[in-house]
């Protein structure tokens, strides 16, 4: 009897662990299954069907580090950075060695404008392993986001050297350089990485930016005409050509850039404004009566429109005093005055005209705007004499 009764106890913690077994190995396979589908999910940008499926899976095992990660992930890519960043922190506290959920919660951080634990995260990460590229190149843009470009210099060489060929790292690099005045090596950055990628728009930009605050001109139109070639479909690229050209005194060659445009983009209110800016200030410096005509042919057809701009009507008033047309320049400099974005240069004309028609009161209220717009130091003297005079 004794023995039967072993043999039956025995028999029942047979049956337990065989059925425990068997329900651990059903779990596991439905984890996996979870955790698949998933991934499947992602791999579908259905972000929604991922978090569920990761969600069961979390249900069955809630330790698992891994269904941590993706489900992160899935809600990184859906938006929901907070949930996003607890189940990154979970899947870091669960596998402290794992630098994937150490790196996407950096990412998560960037995202949310947290620059400062962004640079942590990505500090961690490459305690974990300090030969990628990419994550250096991230631990240094969180350090620039956070207003710290000498810091983020030391990782983005490292970047570099790791990886030569990484543009990105050379543009950030070349940004940094020059924030810290290190105009040559900001040139040698950012001409790197257009040697990398030709086609990287924003290094020409700032090249271009470069080059004219050295003034060099022609190699600061270089870049300007390259973008323009880049981005055939972009009038702001042909218009920002000319404007160096003329910036530069080679009115000639602006026109001739500026017509091109005209020409490709015969309805493009802002190619007939730079067209009007270009002969009204050879106008100006040539006491040209030609040039003037050509300015206010160009300029009165936007100026006269409902939504011309207060730059645009500045430059037209410009245009009537000099044609010696104070009344007509009055009104249109009047106009410039009350539309968003103030130009504090319409203040300035604008007492011009008035002061010429002999509209004493309207000419002081204009220079007491433009006094106050730019500041006494900037206005100089003989404006604030001016002043005085009209008082």
């Amino acid at each position: 009897m004794k023995r039967l009764l072993v043999v039956s106890v025995g028999l029942a913690a047979l049956m337990v662990g065989v059925v425990g077994a068997w329900y651990a190995v059903r779990q596991e396979r439905e984890f996996q299954r979870l955790v698949a589908a998933g991934d499947a999910a992602l791999a579908e940008d259905s972000t929604y069907r991922a978090i569920e499926a990761f969600s069961g899976a979390l249900a069955l095992k809630d330790d698992s580090m891994l269904a941590h990660l993706r489900r992160g992930s899935a809600y990184r890519r859906r938006g929901e950075l907070a949930a996003a960043l607890r189940d990154l922190r979970q899947a870091t506290s669960l596998d402290p060695a794992a630098p994937d959920p150490i790196e996407l919660s950096g990412d998560v951080n960037m995202a949310l404008g947290r620059y400062e634990r962004a640079a942590e995260d990505y500090r961690a990460f490459t305690r974990l392993d300090d030969q990628s590229p990419r994550v250096l190149y991230k631990l240094a843009l969180a350090y620039y986001q956070n207003q710290q470009a000498g810091q983020a210099i030391a990782p983005l060489r490292e970047a570099v050297t790791l990886d030569p060929r990484l543009a990105e790292a050379h543009y950030l690099l070349g940004l940094c350089l020059r924030e810290r005045s290190e105009v040559d090596e900001a040139l040698l950055a950012l001409n790197r990485a257009l040697e990398i990628n030709p086609a990287f728009a924003t290094v020409r930009e700032e090249l271009a930016d470069l080059y004219n605050d050295a003034g060099r001109r022609r190699e600061a139109i270089d870049q300007l005409e390259a973008l323009s070639a880049l981005e055939p479909s972009r009038v702001d690229r042909m218009v920002n050509v000319g404007l160096a050209y003329a910036d530069w005194g080679r009115t000639q060659s602006a026109i001739l850039a500026l017509s091109r445009a005209a020409e490709r983009y015969p309805d493009e209110s802002t190619v007939r404004v730079a067209l009007g800016r270009v002969w009204l200030q050879a106008a100006e410096r040539e006491d040209d009566p030609a040039a003037l005509g050509k300015a206010l042919e160009a300029l009165q057809i936007v100026a006269s429109s409902t939504g011309a701009s207060a730059n645009t009507l500045t430059l037209y008033g410009r245009a009537l005093l000099l044609a010696d047309r104070p009344g007509e320049a009055e009104r249109a400099l009047a106009e410039a005055a009350r539309r968003p974005p103030v130009d504090a240069a319409a203040f300035r004309y604008l007492a011009d005209a008035a002061e010429r028609l002999g509209h004493r009161s309207t000419a002081r209220e204009a220079l007491v705007r433009y006094v106050a717009l730019l500041g006494e130091d900037e206005v100089g003297r003989p404006t604030l004499e001016r002043l005085n005079r009209l008082q």
